[in-house]
């Protein structure tokens, strides 16, 4: 509840609610008989027989650990987060895999020293572990604290007793619109000192780090450490690299210092972070420096674990402040992924080569060029954090929900120079005529639906979350949309079993958006659609979904040649839409099972979320065929909206919202928080209106006042956003594991939604529920998950989703896009919520 704009928290703190996943998630808990037997034999047999880690894992979900900060690195070269306490625990190199391990010896240590001798010298760490017992451990840590504003965090020490004040600045190059340096595996340390003294004091910073992620291929053998500078136009960075060489994708870790003027820099090549490590400490507290040994170290035996070490040191006048600035870089250039068929080379080889050997190169580029990020990053945040008339919790949510960009097992692949159209397309894709151009500048981009679920690109989920995307990288959007175009227009008829209903039919149907281009464990683009809970060819949303995209895509960017090559890929799929409007009114209906991103909510007839996304997107191909000057389609899709429109009106409301939908069923009159997701949509492109004007004005505020009161403020006393189902006495829809959760994401969209409608007050109202349920009582700090209940009860860490609090952004300043690259709000600064984290970037 902190007036502050970032996320804050001092070192001291622990947050231990009592908080639980919910096992029972997801398809689990459908209707389907059997579907829980196929289930478990398929996940014996995934994870038992083939030794192979189960897409979705409803039987042992990732523990939750309330530890994690912002992440490093920028966005498709892996990641490492680094958590709220200084320690690196969070590791994402290899595309899409995780390994959740604090490696204790990735730690930070600062040396003080007066009049040539050694005053303090301590581990910035409140650990006390059982590993490098030689070194001094146990930093107090009432005397810290982390704040965090995604790409950028703070960490502030003051050292008890010595008058000294450290602040780490954590930077990586996350900056919209920027497609080369936002791709770099880099992050950078800047450590500012703050001598209050009366005495000018010696500060050495030592950054050390294992040569490896914790995990057990540390100890396979054969990795071996080596120091190195790099000089180019007059800088100097100096430091150590260290080889990691497992059997698939090898990758070199490096850290270093910027040898500036009055900045010593020496390092430690090699010792053991499984011992006492007391020689490191000793070198270090007898004169504040490491001893340098020149020359590679020996490759690691069978069982060994090696690390390094680079110290950065200056003298600090009394009184003043001198910076030390530290990097930290991977170069995993080439990647397999689990199938082992191909090899991709990531978005950064293109400016730093593929040899395996960018890592001094990229260390001395990022030291020499973070404080060009940095103005980047403040001119871009600086006009949101300076407007008093935001609340402080929505900077915070705005900004640190974007770690999924980069933390979401993202992967941004490069398309090989000599790659042609046919290699891209299938069989089936020649009519993407833009398709190779936009590939081979831009790359291929994918991201997971969540760290547990893991399938890139899921497209029902993307459809929230690609707000984020389309208005800080629009590119990177357009890429991926060309991707599920390529998709679309192919098929795989290879027949598999789907797990909840036991049927068999083929992979993917022609003509029909696929749930998700692949999972990183096998070799997604190749093979698509991972997800075997369901065939998802008969799903209602997913079509609806790519046609929304595109004309939104293309009323943000008015990028002509995009909808052109879209226009006969959204015309394919709304013809295969239109198979769902079995009685010929203009509206499509649900099949009686759950057959849309509720896949746990079972829906009949006619319904106020698939039917309403279906009008949205009849008139968006209204629209395109205008702009297009396609008439004979434009007349087509007119008289199916002027049909569609009376029918869901008729079947569907009821005075106050839209049921849930038209079975007559005990809960179809539920009130779905979801309801308007089509006039969300049609809102955010201006189309909410005129001629355009789908669903009455009137309906959408009674609609939406209806949720607020009901599934806000009648939910939780109001302060956990808003639950999915809400039956019309008050109590929540138990009909479904999804009915009675509240999605993080479908909230950040409805109060979208509600600032649209002029309904400001409501929508952050609604929002800042999940905000402090997530962030502040819950403790999931940069692992938001899909949904929770509200016995603190969640399902899904670290999810998708939540990107969407973007539309939030859209709708507050619609204006600013697309005539402007960045956004524009207009300051209107007051003293409470101006940024203060100056120069120094902290503050007391």
């Amino acid at each position: 509840g902190c007036s502050c704009p970032w996320s804050s928290v001092c070192l001291f703190w622990a947050c231990t609610p009592a908080c639980r996943p919910s096992f029972l998630s997801r398809t689990l808990c459908t209707k389907h008989g059997g579907g829980p037997c196929v289930y478990f034999r398929w996940w014996i047999k995934k994870t038992l027989i083939e030794k192979k880690s189960a897409f979705i894992d409803l039987l042992c979900a990732v523990p939750l650990q309330q530890i994690y900060g912002c992440p490093l690195g920028g966005i498709g070269g892996g990641t490492i987060t680094r958590g709220w306490r200084g320690e690196f625990c969070r590791w994402q190199l290899n595309p899409g895999l995780y390994h959740y391990e604090t490696v204790i010896a990735n730690q930070f240590t600062v040396c003080l020293r007066c009049k040539g001798q050694t005053i303090y010298q301590q581990v910035l760490s409140v650990e006390r572990p059982s590993s490098l017992q030689g070194w001094n451990w146990g930093y107090c840590g009432h005397y810290a604290f982390y704040h965090a504003l995604y790409p950028r965090a703070w960490l502030v020490y003051e050292l008890p007793g010595q008058n000294v004040v450290l602040t780490c600045r954590q930077v990586s190059p996350v900056i919209p619109h920027d497609y080369k340096d936002s791709s770099l595996p880099v992050a950078v340390f800047v450590w500012e000192v703050e001598n209050g003294r009366d005495e000018d004091v010696e500060v050495s910073i030592m950054f050390s780090l294992q040569n490896g992620t914790g995990a057990k291929e540390d100890r396979s053998g054969g990795h071996w450490n080596e120091p190195f500078t790099f000089q180019k136009d007059g800088q100097r960075v100096a430091g150590v690299l260290l080889h990691h060489c497992p059997a698939v994708n090898p990758f070199t870790l490096a850290i270093s210092a910027w040898e500036k003027a009055g900045t010593g820099v020496t390092h430690v090549t090699a010792f053991n972070p499984m011992g006492l490590g007391r020689e490191v400490w000793q070198d270090l507290l007898q004169d504040g420096r490491l001893d340098s040994p020149t020359g590679k170290s020996r490759p690691t035996e069978k069982g060994e674990v090696t690390a390094a070490a680079v110290c950065a040191s200056c003298r600090v006048p009394a009184h003043g402040h001198r910076t030390l600035e530290l990097a930290l870089a991977w170069d995993m250039p080439c990647v397999h992924f689990g199938s082992k068929e191909k090899l991709h080379l990531r978005r950064y080889t293109r400016f730093f080569g593929s040899e395996g050997n960018a890592a001094p190169s990229l260390s001395h580029y990022a030291l020499t060029h973070y404080e060009e990020w940095e103005r980047k990053i403040e001119a871009w945040q600086n006009p949101i954090l300076e407007n008093s008339q935001l609340p402080s919790w929505y900077k915070s949510a705005l900004f640190n929900e974007l770690y999924f960009m980069t933390d979401g097992g993202t992967i941004w692949m490069e398309v090989p120079p000599d790659c042609c159209a046919e290699d891209l397309q299938g069989p089936a894709g020649a009519g993407l005529s833009h398709l190779l151009p936009v590939l081979r500048e831009y790359g291929r981009f994918a991201y997971l639906e969540g760290q547990e679920y893991r399938m890139y690109n899921t497209y029902d989920v993307h459809f929230y979350a690609s707000f984020a995307l389309v208005m800080l990288w629009p590119k990177l959007q357009i890429s991926l949309q060309y991707d599920i175009a390529v998709t679309v227009v192919n098929e795989d008829v290879q027949p598999r079993q789907y797990l909840m209903c036991g049927q068999t039919a083929q992979v993917k149907m022609k003509n029909v958006v696929p749930h998700d281009i692949g999972d990183p464990d096998d070799e997604p683009w190749q093979r698509v659609n991972a997800y075997l809970m369901h065939d998802t060819a008969d799903w209602k949303d997913l079509n609806l979904k790519f046609v929304l995209q595109v004309y939104r895509d293309y009323h943000l960017t008015h990028d002509s040649l995009y909808l052109r090559d879209m226009w006969p890929v959204c015309q394919a799929v709304m013809e295969s839409e239109l198979k769902f409007d079995t009685d010929n009114d203009g509206l499509i209906e649900n099949g009686g099972f759950a057959d849309q991103t509720y896949d746990a909510w079972v829906v009949h007839g006619a319904s106020a979320y698939c039917g309403g996304l279906w009008l949205a997107a009849v008139c968006m191909m209204c629209k395109m065929a205008e702009v297009l000057g396609d008439t004979e389609v434009r007349q087509k899709y007119l008289d199916i909206l002027n049909k569609g429109k009376e029918a869901f009106e008729r079947m569907l409301w009821n005075g106050k919202y839209y049921n849930y939908d038209s079975s007559g069923s005990d809960t179809s009159s539920s009130i779905m928080s979801d309801q308007c997701a089509g006039q969300w949509f049609l809102g955010a492109c201006g189309l909410d209106q005129g001629e355009f004007e789908v669903f009455p004005k009137s309906h959408i505020l009674s609609a939406l006042q209806t949720i607020f009161e009901n599934n806000v403020l009648g939910f939780a006393g109001g302060t956990m956003g808003a639950v999915n189902g809400m039956r019309p006495d008050g109590v929540p829809d138990t009909s479904s594991v999804q009915s009675n959760e509240v999605w993080i994401g479908v909230v950040y969209s409805l109060a979208a939604t509600m600032i649209q409608e002029g309904m400001v007050e409501e929508g952050f109202r609604t929002a800042e529920g999940c905000y402090r349920t997530v962030w502040e009582r819950l403790g999931m700090a940069f692992q938001t998950p899909e949904a929770y209940r509200e016995k603190k009860v969640y399902r899904s860490l670290a999810y998708m989703r939540p990107l969407s609090i973007w539309s939030m952004q859209l709708a507050l300043e619609p204006c600013s896009f697309p005539s402007h690259p960045k956004l524009q709000l207009v300051p209107c600064p007051g003293p409470q919520e101006t940024f203060l984290l100056q120069s120094l970037g902290w503050v007391r």
